[in-house]
């Protein structure tokens, strides 16, 4: 019996897949469901034999956002709460052990749409959707929007998003570099897993280490960035695969990389 009720766990040939599974209510955001994704999350921190991951949702829709029935008891510090059970699990996701694929089907709205854009990379099924929301009930966007957005489209683009609750179909989310891949929706997990294969069998250590200096590059010029970069390459260099890779290629054979 699975030990999960809000989500549904599986590893398979190295590649761990999480999904969200409250398909009646359109994946939205509880408090336990976070929870439980953080237990996911954990067990792959822990498994070194997983070497990527795919996120995505059950039925129609990838998250309409937080189930605003979801409500802390009152008085809760909803602050506090929020940054611990919503930060807390995309902290995870940022800092996963292994490359993350965020695989969109259907609407990705509020929330939702802060949680896609947590990945590393972000491909979506044609008829995917993507919503702030926020204004129509009037608040401002939360959970990560007002930092991850403008980042992923520009100020102006995002700001235009947020103000309007425009849709934003897939395919002009592809048109601007928000996501990596649309693809017709009965191939978008094929197409995911396709990719997490192809990353499970890679330098699985390097690539995260990839992902750890771009995003620190917000925060370094360039020259910064660019000792950044040897800095870590140093370190790579002395692993399994990065020592492997080099004699590879010296040798003309395919590497052996074990993610270590």
């Amino acid at each position: 019996m699975s030990k999960y009720e809000f989500i549904l766990f599986d590893v398979e040939d190295q590649v761990a897949t999480l999904t969200l599974n409250r398909p009646d209510a359109l994946n939205a955001l509880t408090i336990e469901m976070m929870a439980e994704v953080r237990l996911a999350m954990a067990e792959i921190e822990a498994d070194s034999n997983i070497r990527a991951l795919i996120f995505t949702s059950a039925g129609r829709g990838f998250c309409s956002g937080q189930d605003l029935k979801n409500r802390p008891a009152p008085g809760t510090d909803i602050v506090e709460l929020y940054c611990d059970v919503y930060l807390g699990v995309f902290k995870d996701i940022q800092a996963c052990r292994v490359p993350v694929i965020m695989a969109v089907n259907g609407i990705a709205a509020g929330g939702g749409f802060s949680l896609a854009l947590n990945g590393d990379i972000i491909m979506a099924a044609r008829s995917a959707k993507f919503i702030q929301v926020f204004s129509r009930i009037g608040l401002i966007p939360d959970l990560g929007s007002t930092w991850l957005l403008p980042r992923a489209i520009g100020r102006t683009r995002a700001l235009k998003i947020m103000m309007t609750n425009e849709t934003l179909m897939a395919e002009t989310a592809l048109e601007w570099g928000m996501i990596t891949d649309c693809v017709d929706d009965d191939q978008l997990i094929p197409h995911a897993r396709e990719l997490a294969l192809r990353l499970a069998k890679g330098p699985t250590r390097t690539l995260v280490a990839t992902r750890a200096t771009v995003d620190e590059g917000n925060d370094n010029d360039f020259a910064a960035q660019f000792r950044r970069e040897l800095e870590v390459n140093g370190v790579m260099r002395e692993t399994f695969d990065g020592i492997d890779g080099v004699n590879a290629f010296l040798e003309k054979r395919p590497s052996a990389f074990r993610g270590e």
